[in-house]
């Protein structure tokens, strides 16, 4: 557009009056999210697409404690609500019990038939525990939530998506880009990140109930986790000590009758990532794969700590474990299957854990114990715990990166 000429003059007027009368939603305004001049705080609007007749909720920000960090992708952001507004005194910024996950998740079809909704998901989880008071405060409880609705210009509720902002037109030249839908989910709960242990001793509780809650809503709601990372753990503290809390179903996944999950597409965060999830060769994928994911999880925080108290204060560039990170998930995959295949080879991970740390050899103990009963004492002969035994192809992996 070259404002110097005539032509470029009358193409700018015509994208400023077309830009006019654009609709709100289409420049990235949110009209479900308001500034309430009474009460001096955001009001959110939430209403529950999972219901024959949606129900319309307004709650009220009292902390912002996940921020959208980019642009594209999830665009993910947690806000701390409550039901009530504060009072015009209080600061709108205290804790509250109820989370709102917003995010912007790639979806398959119509809200209907998308059974990847984490919402969905999670409402199952709630239903599924609800008779089992052993895993009450291990896992967010579902309240509301759903795909997001606006209105077009028409006066019509149409599904909030990437292709309802860009406009059919814009999106047929677009090619494959993938669908997102903007995804709201009202839940109970709400912990603190995991660098907020004090101590070995907390971490292996909160890790224990975590995969105790795992392994339940496996048992009694045949959902599968599929992303157990350090960010997907929470803490919590009551007046019985510290918990843990499992969160973030994006990946999760229904699994048939025998344990294994319907699809294997490559899912989570690359450190913590099974073997076979980081091979992606539609191996069958199984809790093991998850279980081999808190082995990673915490040989990470016995080598790197969690906080600041608790990092190593020499150099980890020349540590084994470092190679489990990077962009080339073939490179990362035969890097773990070399230091998983025995428990002496697997000394040279867990020797690199920090001796500085207060009861680090009790967390050596119990992740090598681990390795063990995961990868040695397994019946099955074509398998060594969730690690498939595979003859190495030699293969240029160069272009296969995450």
């Amino acid at each position: 557009m070259d404002v110097t000429t005539a032509a470029g003059r009358l193409e700018l007027i015509g994208f400023l009056v077309n830009w006019s009368f654009c609709e709100l939603p289409k420049l990235g305004y949110d009209p479900t999210i308001r500034f309430n001049r009474v009460h001096k705080c955001f009001t959110i609007e939430m209403a529950d697409s999972n219901e024959s007749k949606p129900t319309q909720t307004t709650y009220y920000l009292r902390k912002i404690v996940v921020f959208a960090e980019r642009v594209f992708g999830r665009h993910t952001r947690c806000f701390v609500v409550g039901r009530q507004p504060p009072s015009l005194e209080a600061n709108c910024d205290h804790s509250g019990d109820i989370l709102i996950k917003d995010a912007w998740p790639e979806v398959s079809g119509s809200a209907e038939d998308d059974m990847r909704d984490e919402s969905k998901l999670l409402k199952r989880v709630s239903n599924g525990l609800a008779g089992h008071s052993e895993f009450n405060g291990l896992y967010p409880k579902y309240i509301s939530g759903g795909r997001m609705q606006i209105q077009n210009t028409h006066g019509d509720s149409v599904d909030d998506t990437t292709r309802t902002i860009l406009g059919e037109t814009v999106w047929a030249q677009l090619g494959d880009l993938p669908l997102r839908a903007h995804m709201r989910i009202a839940m109970s709960g709400v912990g603190e990140p995991l660098k907020t242990i004090q101590s070995i001793p907390e971490l292996i509780v909160v890790i224990y109930d975590v995969m105790r809650c795992h392994m339940g809503i496996l048992k009694h709601c045949q959902i599968l986790h599929r992303d157990i990372s350090e960010a997907n753990i929470l803490v919590r503290h009551d007046g019985t000590g510290v918990h843990g809390m499992l969160i973030d179903f994006d990946h999760a996944i229904s699994i048939t009758d025998d344990g294994y999950a319907k699809h294997a597409e490559r899912t989570g965060t690359v450190p913590f990532m099974s073997v076979s999830n980081l091979e992606n060769l539609q191996p069958k994928r199984t809790a093991l794969d998850d279980w081999e994911s808190i082995i990673y999880i915490l040989c990470w925080l016995g080598t790197f700590g969690w906080n600041s108290d608790t990092r190593p204060s020499g150099s980890v560039a020349d540590l084994n474990i470092a190679s489990w990170d990077g962009n080339n998930v073939m490179k990362i995959a035969n890097s773990k299957r070399d230091h998983m295949h025995s428990s002496d080879i697997f000394t040279g991970i867990t020797k690199g854990f920090n001796p500085n740390i207060p009861y680090i050899a009790a967390l050596k103990d119990i992740v090598e114990g681990l390795r063990a009963v995961l990868i040695d004492s397994h019946s099955d002969p074509d398998l060594r715990g969730a690690i498939i035994i595979q003859d190495r192809i030699p293969r240029d992996d160069s272009n296969d990166v995450f």
